[in-house]
């Protein structure tokens, strides 16, 4: 019997959960799920599944399931990865997690390789299956004897068209906190036509591009901080064009601009006299002093929004000129610009949730007088608001590797992200039986 560990059992665990469990009496797998919150565990787990209340800064306890588990699976913040890392190097057990590979995980690879671990991360959606999904092609293309000219990337997560009732076209899927938070830490980097380009956080959402996929419209993309690490880790040292970046709707990234230049996506300190304040002061305190001008008067002439703009009418939507009171005793700007958009940006129970990803590959022969220009794009529609599409999409890669691992299959030691065959093949043709399964279109440039 194997034992898997999951620790965290958030929305993107559902999918993971189910995964794991449909699969536990077939490979003889013993499945305990670790959480602050225990009911939240016993409504997503069955009977033979063990729910651990867990407190991940009790050392003891992380200690004991650790190493009473043979792998342990994480689905904690990505600051926290770092934690149960370093719990699993002290009991040799091997660790795979969804979310990007931290400094401190990094910095841990010769001594996983030296225990003979395995310490997998990024095998989620994004990161996940964007790098799957482009190292295939990459290799694909590059096995054929083409040159690379350029590679482009995006993925969003959003609302299906059937749920999409609000002025933003935008609900929340995964946590709240990532997408207020979002470009802040670092300046975009990546490379454009030969040329280098940085997009400080202050422009990043003024700096987009559209985007168009058959049956599902337009979106626009902004840059993700830093395209150029990608260079090395997709073996692309040279490649003219490079661009990862997110998806939402058309206008979303103007009115989101507005937060930006206000200063209230700012984790960095805490409001002062918050508990007696409505949302329609939060907002007033950021703006210039004036006697008798109203609140929403200062905030379109200083951010020269025009009255038939539809920035005013998503803003208007989400009440932030509204004299509700917070309801928070202490909060930094981002917290509370959090708190409005949890309560506004709500996927319900029936709704459903959509992910969207699209590549771009541009590829010649040195004897080709022109470029081929391939697309390759993703759609997965969440079938309510527990199974959503970003659970799905999030949990499916890190399940079906989990399953690999103990059954043998990845053989390598270190620390990895899934840009190797020996991930993406076996998980990208099994996601295709959920319904996970990319749409190609080829173009020869005339």
């Amino acid at each position: 019997m194997k034992n898997i560990l999951i620790i965290g059992a958030g929305r993107s665990a559902t999918t993971l959960i189910q995964y794991l469990e449909e699969n536990a009496e077939k490979y003889d797998w013993r499945i305990s799920v670790a959480d602050h919150d225990i009911e939240m565990i016993k409504g997503k787990i069955q009977a033979n599944t063990r729910a651990i209340f867990f407190d991940l800064f009790d050392s003891k306890q992380l200690d004991e399931e650790v190493r009473n588990s043979d792998m342990v699976v994480s689905m904690l913040p990505a600051s926290m990865h770092a934690i149960v890392a370093q719990a699993c190097l002290k009991h040799s057990k091997s660790l795979f997690t969804a979310s990007y590979e931290s400094q401190e995980v990094r910095s841990m690879a010769k001594e996983v390789e030296q225990k003979g671990l395995l310490f997998v991360n990024e095998i989620g959606l994004d990161p996940g299956i964007d790098h799957m999904s482009a190292m295939q092609i990459i290799d694909r293309i590059k096995g054929a004897g083409y040159d690379l000219k350029g590679f482009e990337s995006f993925t969003g997560g959003l609302v299906a068209p059937e749920s999409d009732d609000n002025p933003w076209q935008y609900k929340f899927s995964w946590n709240p906190r990532n997408v207020v938070v979002a470009g802040q830490g670092g300046t975009a980097k990546f490379i454009q036509e030969g040329k280098y380009k940085y997009i400080p956080y202050n422009r990043l959402f003024r700096r987009t591009e559209i985007i168009e996929i058959e049956g599902y419209g337009k979106f626009e993309g902004y840059a993700n901080r830093d395209s150029l690490q990608y260079l090395d880790r997709y073996h692309l040292q040279g490649i003219p064009t490079i661009y990862r970046g997110t998806l939402r709707r058309p206008g979303f990234c103007r009115a989101w601009d507005v937060f930006v230049q206000l200063g209230i996506t700012d984790d960095s300190y805490e409001i002062e006299n918050l508990e007696h304040m409505t949302y329609r002061e939060f907002i007033n305190s950021f703006l210039y002093y004036h006697p008798t001008d109203s609140v929403e008067l200062k905030l379109y002439h200083y951010m020269h929004i025009d009255m038939d703009s539809h920035v005013r009418e998503k803003l208007e939507w989400l009440g932030i000129f509204e004299d509700r009171p917070i309801g928070r005793k202490r909060a930094t700007p981002a917290q509370v610009l959090e708190k409005l958009l949890t309560e506004k940006w709500q996927l319900g129970t029936n709704e459903k949730d959509m992910i969207v990803m699209w590549h771009k590959f541009i590829y010649q022969k040195p004897e080709d007088q022109h470029p081929t220009y391939l697309t390759s794009s993703l759609v997965v529609e969440g079938d309510d608001g527990i199974n959503t599409a970003m659970s799905k999409t999030v949990g499916l890669p890190l399940a079906i590797a989990v399953k690999h691992y103990l059954l043998g299959n990845l053989k390598m030691t270190g620390v990895h992200i899934p840009t190797h065959k020996a991930f993406y093949e076996p998980i990208l043709k099994e996601l295709k039986q959920y319904g996970v399964e990319f749409c190609e279109k080829e173009l020869v440039a005339v």
